[in-house]
């Protein structure tokens, strides 16, 4: 190839936007609204990662696709007119006719604290990988980034941990890359030594860590708070992030220090629910846009910041308005 030629085809490589797949479950959502009252809308750890990531996407750089599996309930299309309307793809989706779609509900406190209920057991998305191959499997070598968390691996568990290494390998293998985020929830799984096997076969093949330390102790109880924070510093992704709530995040790229990057007060929390999916999603849109870890930490602390301000998952767009004046503005026009 002529060499004009060549850098023309690298240009255009360059800028084509990038095909970014959250892998996992979106659930119905029932929020108490008042009392008596039920607000419903549509959540789940990495679909609300995929909401933020595209809302962030100002300069279009990504194509946002969710991978799951979805029943034959009406709640099922009313659900992918929501991803349509947030500008998320869903042509990873595989539609199981005997299988319903997975519901919760959620309450919050003073402190704006969870507490959920689920009804998941039948859900489409656990069996996403089960029988024939899924589309994300059949679409591996077009992958530029997966995201998925500890909730993808535990929900999907009848088949995922015989085919995930293989799924990785094609993503890593053509350049793609993984971002594994630890969410960590002790009643999806038989017993904490399994968790523990999963999480570590996936840090062991993931590019970006993304974990909350709360949920790293949950796992590891036997750790006092030094040697936890040692433990995460020598994961062996090439960068890590360390969510400590209030506390600053942490950014370990490979064979540096970490660096510190500190988190917004908010002194009145609403619901923390989707914090750490917003975090994800703002560190993301930096990182893979060529921005400083430091500035992406920033941006997920600041919109974590404002999401817990408001009830529920997924936020109102208005409420994202502050983000033009905050860390990484210029990266986002």
């Amino acid at each position: 190839m002529h060499r004009d030629a060549a850098a023309g085809v690298r240009l255009l490589m360059a800028l084509a936007p990038l095909n970014v797949v959250c892998l996992g479950e979106c659930m119905i959502e029932l929020r108490a609204y008042a009392p008596g009252l039920l607000a419903q809308g549509f959540a789940g750890d990495t679909y609300n990662t995929a909401v933020y990531l595209k809302r962030l996407d100002a300069q279009r750089r990504l194509r946002v696709h969710y991978a799951t599996a979805l029943g034959s309930d009406s709640f099922a299309d009313d659900m992918l007119e929501a991803w349509h309307q947030e500008g998320i793809e869903s042509d990873l989706v595989r539609r199981i006719d005997d299988r319903t779609t997975g519901l919760y509900s959620i309450r919050t406190d003073a402190r704006g604290e969870r507490q959920f209920s689920y009804w998941r057991e039948h859900s489409a998305a656990r069996v996403y990988f089960d029988g024939a191959q899924a589309p994300l499997e059949a679409a591996a070598d077009r992958v530029d980034v997966l995201y998925l968390s500890g909730i993808s691996l535990a929900v999907m568990a009848s088949a995922l941990p015989a085919r995930l290494p293989a799924l990785l390998g094609r993503i890593r293998a053509h350049g793609g890359r993984v971002v594994f985020d630890n969410n960590y929830r002790p009643r999806l799984w038989p017993d904490v030594a399994s968790a523990r096997a999963a999480f570590a076969a996936l840090y062991a093949q993931a590019d970006i860590a993304l974990v909350t330390l709360d949920d790293e102790a949950a796992l590891h109880p036997e750790l006092d708070d030094a040697a936890l924070l040692a433990h995460a510093l020598a994961l062996p992704c090439a960068e890590v992030v360390i969510k400590r709530g209030s506390a600053s995040t942490l950014v370990r790229l490979a064979d540096r220090a970490p660096l510190e990057v500190p988190v917004e007060a908010v002194a009145n929390p609403v619901d923390t629910t989707a914090a750490g999916d917003s975090f994800a999603a703002g560190y993301l849109t930096l990182r893979l846009a060529g921005g400083s870890p430091e500035t992406a930490a920033a941006l997920g602390n600041r919109i974590a910041g404002i999401v817990i301000r408001h009830p529920g998952a997924i936020v109102a767009r208005t409420a994202m308005a502050g983000l033009a004046d905050g860390p990484g503005s210029q990266a986002l026009r």
